[in-house]
């Protein structure tokens, strides 16, 4: 029999029992739709990072006194428990705050040619207002110098950059971001200029409003008023505060030189001994994305381990419900070998009907899927993804499974003595 023919055959078992075709397909189709669906999401949570932190500048790098946690697990503690040979840090000097007078020090003596800002977040769960008018109480506070705004690659829309006065005297003078300039002011944007806000208790004056830099719901870099580092020094006064000092290059390959110089100079303005080991990081956005992305990558790991114990348990269900199909089919079956069909014939039929079940379910989770992960992208604001991949391994993992799944029975089914099948009841 040609291949058509055995396909029709097969083709129309299948859609003949569909309480059973269907129950068995919506299994295979749950295991793939995990595997897509998570995988389609961690792709646009991936596209989110990267247009997150590509707005932070891939020529720059800050110096902070403690890493950014982002892991899952507890890798990075066995990981310094077994590399013995890492010089210690006084327990005094552990994590030690990075104070203004060093930040100072640091932009004063950096000879570099490189733009070097000082910076401070000093609250993020702030509330802006202006008249009735009032931002959610997330908005990001931060105090920065005149450079600041250069290395956080911000452009102003309207208005002024901060002057050498307004750095000077930490004087209430504020730059709005777009989202909250929007929020207070409305789409249009009037009259926003020399005009008066409320951030918290106190009145600054609003002297520039920024360009949007495309903010996504993991950092929204617009929904921020940025003001000088000595004001928030003067109104939010944290005692331990500790600062980040940020540094520009204009040629990118002069970005490991410019490090190397900072890690110098700051291990002297720090006061380390040469037996020591630093007592403060240098941070660069894309370091800080990689250490999101293997945080992601066990969530990978995870939901292809659900998909395959999903799919292990869709093959055991598969071949049972095929092994069933032969029990019921006997007479059938020694009816089509009395007419002429062979034992290659029969096992082709069955074969073929495991694995139209098989990849129907995973035709229908690949869907459900790329829906359901897209939906995540859509709730990121990132663009819509169609995994390719995913798709391809996820239809190729079904017909295998059909493939695997329909061998024993197709192989019952065409070792059936056509006789004695006739006979059966």
């Amino acid at each position: 029999m040609r291949f058509l023919d055995i396909f029709s055959l097969a083709y129309r078992s299948v859609s003949g029992n569909k309480l059973r075709t269907g129950l068995t397909i919506a299994i295979i189709a749950v295991g793939i739709t995990v595997l897509v669906g998570i995988l389609t999401a961690i792709d646009s949570m991936k596209n989110s990072i990267y247009s997150s932190f590509a707005s932070m500048g891939a020529n720059s790098f800050s110096l902070r006194n403690r890493d950014m946690q982002v892991h899952i697990g507890n890798d990075d503690a066995k990981a310094s428990k077994g590399n013995k040979n890492v010089k210690k840090v006084r327990k005094s000097n552990s994590n030690k705050t990075i104070s203004y007078q060093e930040a100072v020090q640091f932009k004063e003596r950096y000879t570099f040619p490189a733009i070097v800002s000082i910076n401070f977040r000093a609250s993020g769960i702030t509330t802006v207002y202006k008249d009735d008018k009032k931002t959610n109480p997330n908005v990001n506070v931060i105090g920065g110098d005149e450079n600041y705004l250069d290395i956080s690659n911000y452009t102003i829309e309207d208005g002024r950059n901060f002057n050498a006065l307004d750095v000077s005297s930490g004087r209430n003078v504020a730059i709005l971001g777009k989202d909250v300039a929007e929020k207070l002011f409305g789409k249009k944007l009037k009259n926003v200029v020399n005009n008066t806000i409320r951030v918290g208790d106190i009145r600054y004056r609003v002297i520039g409003v920024l360009q949007s830099k495309g903010s996504s719901n993991l950092m929204s870099a617009d929904n921020v008023v940025i003001t000088t580092v000595n004001n928030t020094r003067r109104i939010f006064n944290h005692p331990n505060a500790s600062y980040q000092v940020g540094v520009a290059v204009k040629d990118i390959r002069q970005l490991e030189a410019a490090q190397g110089e900072a890690v110098g100079l700051f291990r002297v303005i720090r006061k380390l001994d040469l037996n020591e080991e630093d007592n403060f990081l240098i941070s660069k956005s894309d370091s800080i994305a990689e250490m999101l992305f293997s945080s992601l990558s066990k969530v990978n790991l995870f939901a292809v381990v659900i998909a395959f114990v999903t799919l292990f348990g869709s093959a055991i269900g598969l071949m049972n419900i095929m092994l069933v199909s032969v029990a019921e089919r006997t007479r059938e079956i020694g009816v089509t070998k009395a007419l002429g069909a062979t034992s290659h014939t029969i096992r082709k039929q069955f074969l073929y009907e495991a694995i139209i079940i098989s990849v129907m379910g995973g035709l229908i989770g690949v869907f459900m899927g790329m829906l359901l992960g897209n939906i995540v992208s859509a709730l990121l604001k990132s663009s819509f993804i169609i995994p390719w991949l995913w798709i391809l391994i996820g239809v190729s993992l079904c017909a295998a499974v059909g493939l695997i799944s329909g061998i024993y029975p197709a192989y019952k089914a065409s070792r059936l003595d056509p006789i004695i099948a006739l006979r059966y009841e």
